[in-house]
């Protein structure tokens, strides 16, 4: 059996740190954010963010919009590429990642930046000032 030298024993350590730091970084540094598997809620669009086109607001995980023309979109809010919380821009229809510029349609696959992962996209239904949210 061969002893190792003090040199050898830290090479040996620091290599063995490094692939565990890799392979665990592997599994988490990219978020690939799913959102929430079951939305099932309800907002009241008469006051607020949704009361005019092109308003948005977050809630229970899901951005919800109001687009220019009057319809609502939900996608999950958390970015797929690491996890910023993502806003609305109703001038282009879009959600944006104020992080590191990533951009998903108002169907929630990915357009442009860091990411292609898509963000889920909910259901919405409105009943006269009462707007659904819904997997």
């Amino acid at each position: 059996m061969k002893t190792l030298t003090r040199k050898e024993f830290i090479e040996q350590v620091g290599i063995g740190a490094a692939v565990l730091f890799v392979a665990a970084c592997a599994g988490s540094c990219k978020k690939t954010a799913q959102g929430p598997s079951s939305v099932n809620f309800t907002i009241d669009v008469s006051t607020g963010n949704l009361a005019t086109n092109g308003g948005f607001l977050v809630q229970n995980g899901v951005v919800v919009a109001r687009t220019s023309s009057g319809s609502f979109i939900a996608v999950a809010a958390t970015c797929t590429h690491q996890g910023g919380t993502l806003n609305y821009s109703s001038g282009s229809n879009q959600f944006v990642c104020p992080l590191h510029g990533a951009i998903f349609s108002s169907t929630g696959a990915a357009v442009s930046g860091p990411t292609s992962t898509a963000v889920q996209k909910y259901n919405t239904t409105l009943t006269g000032n009462s707007l659904r949210v819904y997997s």
